[in-house]
């Protein structure tokens, strides 16, 4: 089987040592990987999160399987692109990605649900979180700051 890891950090060279092992792997690519990992797999410069791209390189060299490492592609629709391609991909939909892609979109869909999780709050404003963080018992606390541009002004 001719195997493609989408990625190139620690976690994709763990998949990749670990795949590259299995006797039903003939041929082993990873894009972009990296110097541990072409020690195991042919590295190919697409990155990670070009999808257009990756989906090319898969079609091209005639992947049988495709394991997608990062979060921010799955996020980004890949396995769904693979999907459409008809080329089998081991990862979430880009429904399902947001699970691990937002931990926002993860705690109110707990809080709907009435699935058990940490309590939570969102802010924007920067006095209301700070109030908020000083009413928490900071052995059992988590601040996540997210934004591409996150700004609170003072």
């Amino acid at each position: 089987m001719r195997i493609l890891v989408v990625g190139g950090g620690g976690r994709e060279h763990a998949l990749c040592w670990a795949i590259a092992a299995s006797p039903l792997c003939t041929k082993l690519f990873c894009a972009p990987g990296n110097a541990g990992i072409a020690q195991v797999a042919d590295c190919i410069e697409v990155g990670a999160e070009d999808i257009p791209g990756q989906v090319a390189l898969a079609q091209r060299e005639k992947i049988d399987f495709v394991v997608i490492g990062p979060d921010a592609p799955l996020v980004a629709g890949m396995a769904d692109a693979f999907t459409v391609a008809g080329i089998k991909v081991f990862g979430p939909s880009k429904k399902a990605a947001q699970l691990e892609g937002s931990k926002s979109f993860t705690k109110e869909l707990c809080r709907r649900h009435d699935i058990p999780t940490a309590a939570y709050e969102r802010f924007t404003d920067l006095a209301e979180a700070e109030a908020y963080i000083k009413k928490q018992n900071w052995l059992r606390s988590q601040v996540w700051v997210w934004s591409p541009n996150a700004r609170f002004k003072k």
